[in-house]
């Protein structure tokens, strides 16, 4: 089999079918905030409040984990299938809590729910899988804006969803998961049938015939890529994990420190719908810099960036949307330069036999990361104060520097 055969059935930029993953955004960023009212109601306190972000991380993670090894085993369409096949059934979960007033089932579906978010971060893999080493990064960065769409429509959404649901006879703060649990399940019936070739696959067969080819050719044993060993992966989830949890930490604090100098509801949504837009959309610019200047630059300059993010938001006045917003955007833009150079540097240090098992690894770190980021920023703000949080998440940022030169000079 030579090397050009199996890829003419796919797209050049080896992501096949993913364009379809655009509608399962809708709740990528606001079903931790959606998901409190309902408990609250329910509950009737505000003490467990935090329970369904812990439960969506935890089966977050969890998912991580299964799909990596679905993938691993049968590739990526089974995988990913599984993966929003499940956050649809936590959708109907959530809603049937709803209208039950069920808290125990409640927390159990939000915890299946959790899928759903896992298996969008785990899509950004696939969209690499055929991708040359030259355009990893960019074929990554496709699939991650993608979900933008889904960002911002989340919100806008919110209305309508509720109007529906109280038609439908269900509870107005659960009609937003009639909608990403449809979008779900869509995203599972359409790669269940149009994911094909399956792109992890294809890229095995392809370098099984690239190995054959390199036996008998030795300019393209030369081409082959070479593995970079632990030190890679090491470098490229430690990327990952730390812009994950400053960039969790310093957005999850932010609303309240507005809400603390007497700003509305509405001035923190435009916040963080501004600091959402700009985690995904300047991805396609990312990619490309990836691929052009390389990862260990664009993952320094996350670093800088989330340091220039975590002193602009110290020092801006609290009365300061303008430079709030732009304190977050910066954050995002840092967080985007670390999501992309660190998944570019798992996929091309990571061999093909173990990659989808150690990608689904590497995304549990991230989700643990951003739980903890979640939850020791409001102990931190409560002990200090808000300016002192954003320097930390900042400094700490700092740590990928050395990280970066010593895995550079490894090499």
């Amino acid at each position: 089999m030579r090397l050009g055969t199996p890829v003419t059935a796919v797209r050049p930029d080896g992501q096949g079918g993913l364009d379809v993953l655009v509608p399962t955004g809708t709740l990528h960023a606001e079903h931790l905030i959606l998901a409190v009212p309902p408990a609250q109601d329910m509950l009737g306190t505000t003490s467990l409040a935090g329970l369904p972000s812990a439960l969506l991380t935890a089966g977050s993670a969890l998912t991580a984990i299964a799909v990596g090894r679905i993938s691993q085993a049968r590739g990526r369409r089974p995988g990913l299938t599984t993966g929003y096949l499940t956050g649809a059934i936590g959708s109907a979960g959530v809603i049937t809590a709803a209208v039950l007033d069920n808290p125990v089932l409640l927390f159990t579906a939000l915890f299946v729910y959790g899928a759903g978010t896992a298996t969008n971060l785990q899509a950004r893999y696939a969209g690499a899988d055929l991708a040359p080493p030259g355009h990893r990064a960019r074929a990554v960065s496709s699939v991650l804006v993608a979900t933008t769409l889904g960002g911002v429509a989340g919100p806008n959404l919110a209305a309508p969803a509720g109007t529906l649901a109280e038609h439908l006879g269900i509870p107005h703060l659960a009609g937003l998961f009639v909608i990403s649990g449809a979008a779900y399940a869509l995203a599972a019936l359409v790669l269940a049938l149009w994911l094909r070739p399956d792109p992890l696959l294809l890229a095995r067969a392809v370098a099984q015939a690239k190995q054959a080819d390199a036996a008998t050719d030795p300019a393209i044993a030369n081409d082959a890529d070479s593995s970079e060993g632990r030190g890679g992966v090491v470098l490229g989830a430690l990327v990952m994990i730390l812009t994950q949890l400053v960039m969790v930490a310093i957005m999850t604090m932010t609303p309240v420190h507005m809400h603390d100098h007497g700003h509305s509801t509405a001035a923190s949504g435009l916040v963080i719908g501004i600091h959402i837009g700009a985690m995904y959309l300047p991805s396609p610019l990312t990619g490309w810099l990836v691929d052009r200047y390389g990862q260990m630059k664009i993952a320094t300059a996350s670093g800088i960036t989330l340091l220039a993010a975590g002193i602009l938001a110290a020092a801006a006045p609290g009365d300061s949307v303008f430079l709030l917003a732009l304190a977050l955007a910066l954050l995002s833009l840092g967080w985007n330069f670390g999501l992309v150079s660190g998944t570019a540097i798992i996929t091309d240090t990571v061999p093909l036999a173990t990659r989808a098992k150690t990608q689904g690894v590497v995304d549990v770190s991230i989700a643990i990361a951003g739980a903890t980021g979640g939850m020791a920023s409001g102990i931190m703000v409560a002990a200090t104060s808000y300016p002192a949080l954003a320097l930390t998440g900042g400094a700490l940022s700092l740590a990928l520097l050395p990280a970066v030169a010593a895995t550079a000079y490894r090499r």
